[in-house]
């Protein structure tokens, strides 16, 4: 998952920001803010170059509680991490905005409050931003916003009426492209990572866990090396091996290879998320969004949902304010607001027919795929995942070794990892 998040990152600087509210609510980036003398009712981590997406919402709280809220940026897949250790020490924050593939691990570890929540509230948001925010039945956090992946294509090279319907027409209108230029691609994607690999093993019938009858997963269900896993990893396969995706993008380095292939022009269409929307728009790129296609059996490629919430932190002193303030801050209309700053897709269900929403391309694009995409799952036995099976994809990119050999050993090394934890 650290692939993924790394992405959140791209193109975005560090900078700070000053609101003010009625007792002068200040917005700060760095480790060490929030360490001194407290002089406030509420801290507040928010992500990365979005705190200016609520300072009006953060100034209206001020001012109906007559409190002082101090907000903080940090990278929001590092938050949970930061509370480990400041948590304890009485210097973490009250609320903090993190994946909602983290909850889970939080809960176990204690990180985060039970909120009390009621239903009319749960509803308002969309059922799977809601869902990622409950563990057995109960509430941790409410959901701010969701991402999924999505194609993007450049106008100067392949105009929205010429993008293939199919993933096998796009493998072979990649086959024609680099046949016919040097160092030219047609659409390229980090296969090799099980983020972007599973939208199209799942369409053939893989999964990750299994879940139960109640819609939570059950960690003996791997489904990883099943047939239909291995059947779109064969489908995988044949990317590499006619040679439309460039060595570079395999391995750590892949994300990297992917942006600049798109951004100096050498690519007709990637995968990515909502995360390069902002910097592909600075690097002068032309570009569209559309759902993901088709695959060759009938169904549509699928994806990961992400969602990102706001939580309280169990270590907060003043918890029922900050159970408070979620609420507030998430609400459909701050929801919206924050939006119109920040472009972040909000979970609010009533917001995906709000003109101001689908008027963005990006917006509407993951929308749509939206359709088609399904919670990371949100549990412990995760983080048993990532690494094996992405390695295992790896090898199959290189041609190290084949789908029915190398899930299979992959699928072995997370039953014993997450044996080893039990």
């Amino acid at each position: 998952m650290k692939k993924r998040m790394a992405l959140v990152g791209l193109g975005i600087a560090l900078f700070s920001l000053a609101a003010c509210g009625p007792k002068g609510n200040t917005t700060e980036s760095g480790d060490t803010a929030g360490k001194s003398n407290k002089d406030y009712d509420l801290l507040v981590w928010e992500d990365q170059s979005k705190a200016d997406g609520i300072a009006d919402a953060v100034a209206a709280f001020e001012k109906e509680h007559d409190v002082t809220i101090k907000v903080v940026e940090k990278a929001y897949a590092q938050q949970i991490e930061d509370l480990r250790l400041d948590g304890p020490a009485g210097t973490g924050a009250d609320v903090i905005t993190i994946p909602g593939d983290q909850i889970g691990t939080s809960v176990t570890e204690g990180l985060l409050k039970e909120l009390d929540v009621d239903q009319a509230t749960q509803d308002i948001y969309t059922e799977s931003a809601m869902q990622s925010q409950i563990v057995d039945g109960k509430v941790y956090g409410l959901p701010k916003a969701v991402e999924t992946q999505i194609l993007f294509y450049n106008k100067d090279l392949i105009q929205e009426s010429e993008l293939p319907k199919t993933l096998g027409e796009w493998l072979t209108y990649s086959k024609k492209i680099t046949d016919n230029e040097k160092d030219k691609y047609g659409l390229i994607s980090t296969l090799d990572q099980i983020y972007y690999a599973e939208g199209i093993m799942s369409g053939y019938g893989g999964y990750i866990f299994g879940q139960n009858d109640d819609g939570s997963y059950n960690p003996d269900d791997l489904g990883i090396d099943n047939a239909g896993s291995i059947e779109g990893a064969n489908v995988i396969k044949k990317f590499y091996d006619e040679g439309v995706l460039p060595s570079g993008l395999v391995g750590e380095q892949g994300t990297n290879v992917l942006d600049s292939l798109f951004t100096e022009g050498k690519a007709a269409a990637v995968i990515s998320g909502p995360w390069s929307l902002s910097p592909y728009k600075e690097a002068g790129i032309d570009y569209g969004v559309a759902e993901l296609p088709m695959l060759d059996n009938g169904k549509h490629m699928g994806s990961f949902i992400g969602v990102k919430s706001y939580n309280v932190s169990s270590y907060s002193k003043n918890g029922d304010l900050a159970e408070e303030f979620v609420e507030f801050i998430t609400n459909e209309e701050n929801s919206k607001q924050r939006y119109e700053v920040t472009a972040e897709v909000p979970a609010v269900a009533a917001l995906a027919e709000d003109e101001a929403v689908t008027a963005s391309e990006g917006a509407a694009a993951i929308a749509a795929q939206s359709q088609y995409a399904v919670l990371t799952p949100g549990i412990t036995e995760m983080n048993s995942v990532w690494e094996p099976v992405d390695g295992a994809l790896q090898t199959i990119a290189t041609g190290k070794a084949t789908p029915e050999t190398a899930l299979p050993e992959a699928a072995a090394q997370i039953k014993s990892a997450i044996a080893a934890t039990k």
